[in-house]
């Protein structure tokens, strides 16, 4: 896929599959623009970045985003994981900030440019968990469900602007967010095993398809949630 002449915007692109994916889009020709805390030492030369925390005033964006924006990505997300009992409001309340209204605001930010760029994709980030249930997850599922909506909404009223809208949806992947389920060999096995291929996610899995879903070869696809998850949204082998 050829991104030559193309802008995108990846927030949250500093580690795991934001920055697998501002690595992707870099090789294949794309000015990335990148919104996070931290810089990423291994980062291509030319990425433009704007350290911002994404809960708080984006103000700063009116000026650093191009006047035409092929494609966003909100790569910005949480893994909260705590007993029900345990869950108090600020937990729900944090998650929803983080993947919910951040997105949001993000696109609120971007949407001038993306409307300007005559057809663009918008990609988010949910969850597996937000499609079958799974303990310990009520707050972060949540949040991921909202994601999922909002998601469908925008791309209903986008559409006329010719604006895409679609969703990813991983299992457990091995970034830095998920070091504390990945970090034993046993942990590792058992977390493949509960794959029906086998294994657990890498960054690369998630970034190429989201790729994808900004490129031209994905130009009919709009309001769409696809799992990237080894199977098990859908299926059982064992």
């Amino acid at each position: 896929m050829n991104f030559k002449g193309k802008n995108v915007l990846v927030a949250g692109g500093s580690s795991g599959i934001g920055l697998s994916l501002v690595k992707l889009l870099s090789e294949q020709g794309a000015a990335v623009y990148v919104i996070s805390r931290t810089i990423a030492e291994d980062w291509p030369e030319d990425i433009h970045h704007i350290a911002l925390d994404i809960t708080g005033n984006l103000d700063a964006l009116t000026d650093f985003l191009p006047d035409q924006l092929h494609g966003l990505v909100y790569a910005i997300g949480s893994i909260n994981l705590k007993p029900f009992n345990r869950l108090k409001e600020e937990d729900f309340l944090k998650d929803y900030r983080l993947n919910v209204l951040g997105a949001a605001k993000t696109i609120q930010y971007a949407l001038k440019s993306l409307k300007n760029a005559g057809a663009a994709s918008v990609v988010l980030i949910s969850s597996v968990a937000a499609r079958i249930g799974m303990p310990y997850h009520a707050s972060v599922s949540a949040a991921k469900a909202a994601v999922e909506g909002l998601a469908l909404s925008l791309a209903a009223e986008l559409a006329s602007s010719k604006i895409r809208v679609n969703v990813v949806a991983p299992s457990l992947t091995d970034t830095p967010m998920a070091q504390q389920l990945l970090n034993t060999p046993e942990k590792r096995e058992a977390s493949a095993k509960r794959h029906s291929l086998g294994s657990y996610g890498q960054p690369e899995d998630i970034s190429q398809s989201i790729v994808f879903l900004l490129s031209e070869g994905s130009s009919w696809m709009t309001g769409q949630v696809i799992g990237i998850d080894g199977g098990l949204g859908k299926i059982k082998t064992i």
